[in-house]
C-alpha cells in the first residue's frame, strides 16, 4: 500500500475531534497527578509483555499508584523483565504475571480461577492485546489467516472479559478499557480482517454495559506507535509515544472520565476539551458506534 503521498499527520487529523491534537505525555493526562490516582487498585493488562501494553499502559499505571499490576501475555521472559522494569519506577508496587494464550478457553479459565483465589476483585481491566495479521485484499489472503485476528482481537478479548465479569460478579461497578483501533471505522483495502476484528471489540462493549450496567467501557484507540506490529507502510505516521497511550488509558480509569462510558475516543484528542464538551457529547449520543440516521415512525410517514 502506497502512502507516501500522504502528510505524517494525516490519520490523526482524518479523524480529528478536537481542536487540539496530542503526540506525547501533556500534563492532564500525568498518570503520578492526584487527580488520577489509581491507588489501591488492582489492575490487569493483557499484551503486557511488549509494545504499548508493556512500555505505556502498565508502567503508567504503575506510576498512577496502582497497589497491584497483573500482567498478562504469552512470553514469560518478557513479562519477567517488563516486571523488573516497573519496579524500578514503582518499588511498592505488587505484580503479578500470568502466562497466558487470550484465545485458549482453557488456559483463560485457569489463569482466572487462580486470580480469584487470591483477589476477590480485580478494579481494572485493560484488553490490549491484540494481532494485526496479515495485509492483504480478501481475493488472495488465505482464509486461516484471516481468520486469525478474530481468534485473538475478538475470541480472545471475549473470554478475559467474560472471566473477569465472572470474577467480579454480575453487579461490581468495574472498569473495561477495550484498546482497538480506528481502522475499525474505515475501510482501509488489504485491512479487512483487522479492522473487522476491532469492530467487533467496539460492539462487544456495547453488550457488556446493556447486560453490566454497574460496568464502565471504553474503546480506544492507541494512535500509531512504533511497535513490532506497525505495518510497514504506517511507520512514517508513527509520532505517537507510549507514555501518551499510557497516559490516556489512566485518564480513562478515572472519575473524569465518566461520562465517557460507552464510547470510543482517539489518544489523540484533548481530554480537555472533551471535558468542556462533556454535554455535547452526552446529549447528542456523540462517540458511539451506531448506524445514524432517524428511524421509526412516529407520525413521519403518515400520509
Amino acid at each position: 500500500m502506497d502512502l507516501s503521498h500522504l502528510p505524517i499527520d494525516h490519520f490523526a487529523k482524518a479523524d480529528q475531534f478536537t481542536r487540539i491534537l496530542y503526540n506525547d505525555l501533556y500534563p492532564s493526562i500525568t498518570p503520578s497527578s492526584e487527580e488520577l490516582s489509581q491507588k489501591g487498585k488492582i489492575v490487569l493488562v493483557t499484551g503486557a509483555s511488549s509494545g504499548i501494553g508493556r512500555y505505556g499502559i502498565a508502567l503508567s499505571f504503575a506510576k498512577a499508584g496502582a497497589s497491584v499490576l497483573i500482567l498478562a501475555g504469552r512470553n514469560r521472559q518478557d513479562l519477567q523483565a517488563a516486571a523488573t522494569e516497573i519496579q524500578l519506577v514503582a518499588p511498592a508496587i505488587l505484580i503479578d504475571i500470568r502466562a497466558v494464550d487470550i484465545s485458549s478457553e482453557a488456559e483463560v479459565r485457569d489463569t482466572f480461577n487462580d486470580l480469584k483465589s487470591k483477589y476477590p476483585r480485580i478494579d481494572i481491566l485493560v484488553n490490549n492485546a491484540g494481532a494485526g495479521g496479515t495485509s492483504l485484499p480478501i481475493v488472495e489472503i488465505d482464509a486461516g489467516k484471516w481468520w486469525h485476528n478474530f481468534e485473538v482481537n475478538v475470541k480472545g478479548t471475549f473470554l478475559i472479559t467474560q472471566n473477569f465479569l465472572r470474577l467480579n460478579g454480575k453487579d461490581s461497578n468495574v472498569t473495561i478499557i477495550n484498546v482497538t483501533s480506528a481502522a475499525a471505522l474505515n475501510s482501509f483495502p488489504s485491512l479487512s480482517s483487522y479492522s473487522l476484528s476491532k469492530l467487533c471489540q467496539i460492539r462487544l462493549q456495547d453488550f457488556v454495559r446493556a447486560e453490566n450496567p454497574s460496568v464502565q467501557t471504553f474503546s480506544l484507540h492507541p494512535g500509531i506507535v512504533m511497535t513490532r506490529m506497525t505495518p510497514p507502510f504506517f511507520k512514517r505516521f508513527s509520532r505517537d509515544t507510549f507514555d501518551l497511550v499510557g497516559g490516556v488509558t489512566v485518564w480513562l480509569a478515572s472519575k473524569q472520565a465518566g461520562f465517557m462510558n460507552g464510547r470510543y475516543m482517539s489518544v489523540n484528542w484533548s481530554v480537555d476539551e472533551l471535558i468542556e464538551r462533556k454535554d455535547e457529547i452526552v446529549s447528542n449520543g456523540l462517540l458511539e458506534v451506531k448506524l445514524q440516521g432517524i428511524f421509526g415512525d412516529s407520525g413521519r410517514f403518515d400520509s
